[in-house]
């Protein structure tokens, strides 16, 4: 899933991109409003993450320009201007969402994430890894929007790894979170799942951390 990141800060340009690439985002980073404009013309994006204080187009232009055309791609501000009266410019001119630098990355994934949901139609139940959305309620999952089989077991068990995206899980802790399942199946058997499981996931969507656990990020 490709993200567009406009931002001029260096270091913050990096970890955001860096952040993203772990959670399976690929981001397109460019610096100014009017690089921003040229890769809008180019490409398709999921989401835009905008910085409003750039240099020559800022980027409510960037933003203007962008609602003026039609174009409903979400799009997520960043500004260091925290007056209330800036967040309600921002959002009645397009925008999506506002988050105020200095900012914790884990809230911009958060919100990232809600606003791809919405904009996808994905209902609030629904956890979204990357390319792979699980539905809570449904027990539904789907990988780039195509829907995919999995069998209860399996569900169960990808259900608590997203659950718990970023955290490394033991094959202890997840036999003893599969509620209903009979422990007696043992540890080998959550082996076989997840064997089972990466197949049908994107490539490292479950990565195997040797004689820890698994994780999903």
């Amino acid at each position: 899933m490709r993200i567009l990141l406009v931002e001029d800060d260096p270091m913050l340009g990096n970890a955001i991109t860096a952040s993203l690439a772990r959670h399976h985002y690929t981001a397109d980073w460019v610096t100014s409003g009017e690089s921003a404009l040229h890769a809008l013309k180019a490409d398709d994006f999921l989401l835009i993450i905008l910085d409003i204080g750039l240099p020559g187009i800022s980027g409510l232009q960037v933003l203007k320009e962008l609602r003026d055309k039609g174009d409903k791609t979400p799009v997520l501000i960043l500004s260091a201007r925290d007056e209330l009266n800036d967040r309600v410019y921002g959002l009645n001119h397009g925008a999506d969402d506002y988050l105020v630098k200095p900012f914790q990355l884990e809230e911009l994934l958060a919100r990232m994430g809600a606003l791809i949901r919405r904009s996808a139609g994905i209902a609030d139940d629904t956890i979204v890894v990357g390319d792979v959305s699980v539905s809570v309620n449904s027990h539904k999952v789907a990988v780039a929007g195509k829907g995919i089989n999995l069998t209860p077991n399996e569900f169960k068990i990808l259900l608590y790894l997203v659950t718990n995206s970023g955290r490394v899980l033991s094959k202890t802790q997840i036999l003893q979170n599969m509620h209903g399942w009979d422990e007696s199946a043992g540890l080998n058997s959550i082996e076989v799942h997840i064997h089972n499981l990466r197949k049908k996931m994107p490539k490292d969507t479950i990565k195997n951390i040797r004689g820890v656990g698994y994780i999903v990020q």
